[in-house]
Formats: C-alpha cells, sequence, structure tokens
C-alpha cells in the first residue's frame, strides 16, 4: 500500500506540482532464492536496460535482477567490507563505495574489478586515502566526486583516471554547519549541466555546488537526506525522513528516522511531489513500509526502488499515475 501526499491540483509555495502519482509495492519483488541471504542494503542502481543491481551487506554483495525480480547473476563475495553505495556510470561500469575498507571499487557489469580510489584498509584525508566514503558521481566525461562522508566531512574530485584534483568541505575536522561544510555527506549525484547535489544529512539540507566546489544553493530543513538519485530529465529524488529535533552534533541527525519519506525536486529545488510509506518495526514490517530506508532508485518506466538497512530488502513500487 502506499501514500501520496501531493496532487494536480495542490501548488507548491515554489511553484507547480507534478499530476498526482500513486506507488504501490510488488510484494514478490525480488523472486526469493534459497543460496542469496538476506542482509542490510544500503544501495540500488539501474542500468540502461532497467535491470536493478542491489547492494547488499551479506555474501554475495551485489545481485542483479531483472524487472520482474528474476536473478540475472551475482557477484563480489569476499571483495566488499562493508558495502555503502552503488552507481553506473555512462559505459556501464559499476562502481561501489566500501565504508569498510576505505575505498571506492569501479567493476565491469560482471564483476571484474577495473580501478580503485583510496587505499585498502587504512583510512586518511589526503589525495590518497578516504574515511569512510559513501558515494559517488560520476561527470559525462569521467570525472569523479566522492562524498567522504562519515570520518571526513568533504567532497573530493578526480579525474577519470584517479588523479586527485582538489575537494572541499573538512577533512580530519569536526563537521560543520556553514556553507559549504558538511556533516554526514551521504549522497552525491550531477544533473546535465556539470551541477552536483549533496545530500548533506547531519544537516537536514541538500547543498548544490558547480565542480568547482563553488557553493551554489542549500535547500534546507524540507527533509533529512539519505539517498539520492537523479533521472535523465534532472528530476532529483530523495529518500530520508522529515526533520526532527537534532541533539548534539556528532549525533547523526535523522537517525533512527521517526517516518520514511521521498521526495522529488527539479534542479532549482522546488518540491514537485512528496510520497510516504508507513515504517516497518523490526517486529512487523509487511510489504509496502519502510525501515531505515537509505537509497533508492527509479527506472526508465518511473518504477521507484528502495534498499532499507534495518528492513534488510530491496523493495520495488509500481509507478501508477
Amino acid at each position: 500500500f502506499s501514500l501520496v501526499f501531493l496532487g494536480a491540483s495542490v501548488t507548491h509555495a515554489q511553484g507547480p506540482v507534478d499530476s498526482a502519482t500513486w506507488f504501490r509495492v510488488e510484494p514478490a519483488w525480488p523472486r526469493p532464492l534459497a543460496d542469496v541471504p538476506p542482509g542490510e542494503v544500503p544501495g540500488i542502481a539501474i542500468d540502461k536496460a532497467d535491470h536493478v543491481y542491489v547492494l547488499a551487506r551479506a555474501e554475495p554483495p551485489v545481485r542483479v535482477y531483472t524487472p520482474d525480480g528474476k536473478l540475472v547473476r551475482t557477484w563480489g563475495k569476499g571483495r566488499i567490507g562493508k558495502a555503502h553505495g552503488i552507481r553506473m556510470d555512462s559505459e556501464g561500469d559499476v562502481w561501489i563505495t566500501d565504508i569498510g575498507r576505505h575505498v571506492v571499487l569501479k567493476f565491469s557489469p560482471e564483476g571484474q574489478l577495473k580501478q580503485t580510489l583510496g587505499t585498502p584498509n587504512e583510512s586518511g584525508s589526503d589525495a590518497t586515502h578516504f574515511n569512510q566514503p559513501t558515494d559517488v558521481a560520476i561527470a559525462p566525461d569521467g570525472d569523479l566526486f566522492v562524498t567522504d562522508g562519515y570520518g571526513n566531512h568533504r567532497v573530493v574530485h578526480f579525474d577519470r583516471d584517479g588523479h586527485f584534483l582538489g575537494s572541499w568541505g573538512k577533512a580530519n575536522a569536526r563537521p560543520g554547519t556553514q556553507p559549504g561544510e558538511f556533516h554526514t555527506p551521504h549522497a552525491i549525484v550531477i544533473d546535465s549541466r556539470g551541477k552536483l547535489y549533496v545530500a548533506d544529512r547531519g544537516n537536514a539540507r541538500v547543498q548544490v555546488f558547480d565542480r568547482s566546489g563553488t557553493f551554489l544553493e542549500e535547500w534546507p530543513n524540507l527533509m533529512v537526506p539519505w539517498g539520492l538519485w537523479i533521472t535523465p530529465d534532472d528530476s532529483i529524488w530523495a529518500c530520508g525522513s522529515t526533520p526532527m529535533p537534532r541533539n548534539l552534533i556528532d549525533v547523526a541527525y535523522g537517525t533512527p528516522p521517526k517516518d520514511q519519506v521521498f521526495v522529488k525536486f527539479d534542479t532549482t529545488g522546488r518540491v514537485k511531489q512528496i510520497w510516504g510509506v508507513p515504517k516497518g518495526t523490526e517486529d512487523e514490517q509487511p510489504p509496502g513500509t519502510g525501515n531505515w530506508i537509505h537509497g533508492l532508485a527509479i527506472d526508465s518506466k518511473g518504477n521507484l526502488y528502495a534498499g532499507e538497512i534495518k528492513g534488510q530488502r530491496a523493495q520495488k513500487f509500481v509507478r501508477k499515475p
């Protein structure tokens, strides 16, 4: 079951919202298999053929499904310390952020390791080290932007060959709250014009930058963003929770989440749609609820996929205009 909050007859203070869209959970997706055990699902990505790459904290960590939930292949066993984020680049390669081994890994779609950013099993804050990197955005020219992430509070810029080009935010320091500073930069996407959108989770905002790291704007206090996804038409989807009182700056904002929401933005920060699911619990989490939704993806038909930490599952929500 599902719930839509904004419809065609409602207008947002900054502009019109999208026509009403409902999402219906597909409860039998994906098809369960005995040799694919459950695990926390921090990330989901979708390729050009709408194959769904589910990233799990279990072996094997990468599970590739067809849109109807049939398992195509698995890979990555023994190669990832603690999975966090997964992205596809324009050439079809798969990028995974590993907060356990402090690296960003590039694989072929079949699981062949092609590139490593960072120094495996060593944390740090310089040009060759990360401290629990959370996500990566890949520009059309191959440049890479990594949110680094839990231990550091910065974005790091590389060229396509992995050469360090610079960073912004704070490294090896306490989180910050000012424009251009971060508290747990948790996800990042890039649009067709090269603007970067960072889920600054601990500050309950999305920050927007150009490719040089120049701060452009922020979208504060609309939600606590955990995951981001950008569609080919530059619609930006975020998953997370609604804002709530913060304790100390060292406490992750929105953890645990008090609710579960998905918000669709345009590139100016206008809210185009808000959609929510009931929050599941450890004792009861039927299909269509969410329990620590951490990542999301949208396929070519507008269907939504969500990965959960506490729920230890991926779910498909079918778009119903």
